[in-house]
């Protein structure tokens, strides 16, 4: 098994590479600093030598190295020399460095999309699996109706009805229970474990909105695999021989089920970080995913390539850690 997860773990690592040197070339190639750089100089200046404006941002670009003027190629090596001697990711067109930039919002969406992938897929492999036991019950066919309601509402719907919900329920309690604008308070409160209350009751509702989308879908993907192991002969001899009807669902139907649901994993995580953008730009977190739109919005080439790097690494995480769970669940892969 070591040897398995090794060579999945290799693949994976060169995946990465290949993603972020193509993310690279394009950005490198389809964005154009440059161009909106001296087009916002010469419009907020008035009476300016353009030559002189022109001359500037060439100047500053080539020192971030990202002026569109040098072949992209030469500005990948410089690229991955800063990387992997200094671990420096560069400059935006305005002279942050990406590193300061990605190393405030890393944290913020790693807690939205850690914890809307941990709730989605126990909850949706939970709520399946309970779905596909109770099948054509009443309780069954609520949950996929709801199920079926959250999959087809953009994740922005239902987070400003999330922010209508919880204003209602605030006025109601007579208390401010619910915070949805930023992480924590704009003046954090005293005391260690108040200013875990406070980021708890900030964290809530943007959790709730990431992980519903993973709860619908898992308990759906999840009731169907397990009506099919429900019905099979290994699940019927084993109540036949006297097996309790939950043990029989555990030990069989349940772990059965599981092998082919875990391929869904890695790309649960992508699609996270994808609406981890709108879940964001409502609830006021800067994190990777508003970085993302807004390094596009801004030409940011080296940001850009950032999030790139991000959401690679945490899809193919995932990717790796569905690898570890099918490792476990499933003997096959250990044996061979």
């Amino acid at each position: 098994m070591f040897k398995f997860l090794l060579r999945r773990l290799l693949n994976y690592a060169v995946l990465l590479i290949v993603a972020v040197t193509i993310a690279y070339i394009l950005a490198g190639t389809q964005l154009d600093p440059r161009t909106m750089a001296i087009e916002t100089e010469l419009t907020s200046k008035a009476n300016v030598n353009p030559e002189a404006v022109i001359a500037a941002v060439d100047t500053r670009l080539y020192q971030w190295n990202i002026n569109p003027q040098t072949p992209v190629l030469e500005r990948f090596v410089e690229w991955n020399r800063l990387v992997f001697t200094e671990w420096n990711w560069g400059y935006s067109p305005k002279g942050a460095l990406v590193n300061e930039e990605i190393g405030n919002r890393i944290f913020i969406s790693l807690q939205l999309v850690v914890l809307g992938f941990l709730i989605g897929i126990f909850g949706g492999v939970a709520l399946g699996a309970w779905s596909a036991v109770h099948q054509y019950s009443k309780r069954d066919r609520v949950l996929t109706i709801v199920s079926m309601l959250i999959i087809s509402t953009p994740v922005m719907v239902y987070a400003v009805f999330l922010q209508i919900a919880a204003t209602w329920a605030n006025q109601k309690m007579g208390i401010q229970f619910f915070e949805f604008i930023g992480p924590t308070a704009a003046v954090p409160p005293e005391g260690t474990f108040a200013q875990i209350v406070d980021r708890a009751q900030h964290l809530l509702l943007p959790t709730i909105s990431m992980s519903l989308g993973g709860l619908a879908t898992y308990s759906r993907y999840q009731r169907n695999l397990m009506l099919d192991t429900l019905g099979q002969d290994y699940v019927r001899t084993a109540r036949a021989k006297g097996l309790r009807f939950g043990k029989a669902i555990r030990r069989h139907a349940l772990r059965t089920s599981l092998i082919p649901i875990t391929t869904y994993f890695a790309f649960g995580i992508a699609t996270l970080i994808l609406g981890g953008a709108v879940t964001e730009q409502v609830f006021g977190w800067q994190g990777m995913g508003i970085y993302g739109v807004q390094t596009i919005r801004a030409m940011d080439i080296n940001g850009t390539v950032a999030v790139v790097a991000f959401s690679g690494a945490a899809t193919l995480t995932g990717a790796f850690l569905s690898d570890l769970f099918i490792a476990a669940v499933d003997p096959r892969v250990r044996v061979s």
